[in-house]
């Protein structure tokens, strides 16, 4: 008997040998045009030693320059991240609940601040926080680090705060229903509900949509170089490096690479901690199955 799912029907084996046909076509034009690639790069002698010395052999002289400037530039990256992330979590949660308790009046402006950053390319977002804040003249020069930086980092935390207030929303809206109600039943406010019952579940199920968020925010301070910030992260880095060497290609596949791994990394971590979960609630609703009546001492 064929297994079917819920939202489609098993494809039988003329749908499976298609679609290994058309994976394997897939995978062969790639490496077709990886090996064109190559040898259009061999040709124009992107693969000559000199250009990858300064990556690779430790007995250049440039080599340990250029990994200490890789090792500053990642710092800066995850130091705005890290500043984006923690910021984030907690003007989302705070949008969140204030979305989903406040009365129909108050939410409104909460719904249309919400609405107004999620519509927004988060680019928009970050130049407009540079331009207003430099315009208006706000000095941030009592902040730790450069003003640049928090330019950054206000604008990476007005576009991810919106999106982390969803995942919480949909979070405590994907909870079984009549949490709230029972909570007010024993004498719960709607404050302390939230705050006991519904807001620690919440967090288990969001949990690895958060942690992915984490990779969105870290790529995204590569923005900063894209806008001309000024913040020497990561990519801003490697671009002054690859005119220094004059090697653009070897250098930004370098850097490439380096974000590759981390966010990978992240994403192995949500893939981790979503399976953690899972096991966590199976083993839950296995211990609070009821012993049948009649049964037992």
């Amino acid at each position: 008997m064929s297994q079917t799912s819920v939202l489609y029907d098993a494809p039988g084996p003329r749908a499976v040998r298609r679609a290994r046909i058309g994976t394997a076509v897939a995978i062969l034009a790639f490496l077709g045009l990886a090996v064109l690639v190559a040898l259009r790069l061999a040709d124009r002698g992107q693969f000559d030693g000199e250009l990858w010395s300064p990556w690779f052999n430790p007995s250049d002289e440039r080599f340990s320059q250029v990994w200490q400037l890789v090792g500053r530039g990642l710092s800066a990256t995850l130091t705005a991240a890290v500043l984006a992330i923690a910021l984030s979590l907690v003007v989302g949660v705070l949008l969140g609940v204030a979305r989903m308790m406040l009365g129909r009046g108050l939410r409104v402006p909460v719904v249309a601040w919400i609405e107004l950053f999620r519509g927004l390319p988060v680019v928009v977002t970050i130049v407009f926080v540079w331009r207003a804040m430099v315009e208006l003249g706000i000095d941030v020069s009592g902040l730790p680090g450069e003003p640049a930086l928090w330019y950054l980092v206000i604008g990476l935390t007005l576009y991810n705060s919106v999106i982390i207030a969803e995942i919480l929303r949909a979070g405590v809206g994907s909870l079984p229903s009549g949490q709230r109600e029972a909570a007010l039943a024993v004498g719960l406010t709607n404050g302390q509900a939230m705050r006991s019952i519904l807001l620690p579940q919440a967090f288990r199920v969001m949990l690895p949509a958060l942690i992915s968020q984490l990779v969105v925010v870290l790529k995204d301070t590569s923005l900063a170089a894209v806008v001309g910030l000024g913040y020497l992260e990561l990519l801003r880095r490697g671009n002054l490096i690859s005119q220094t060497l004059d090697n653009p290609i070897q250098t930004l596949l370098i850097i490439a690479t380096i974000f590759i791994v981390i966010n990978y990394g992240l994403s192995k971590l949500a893939e981790y901690v979503e399976r953690r979960m899972g096991r966590a609630s199976v083993s839950s609703a296995g211990g609070d199955e009821q012993v049948p009546a009649g049964q037992g001492a």
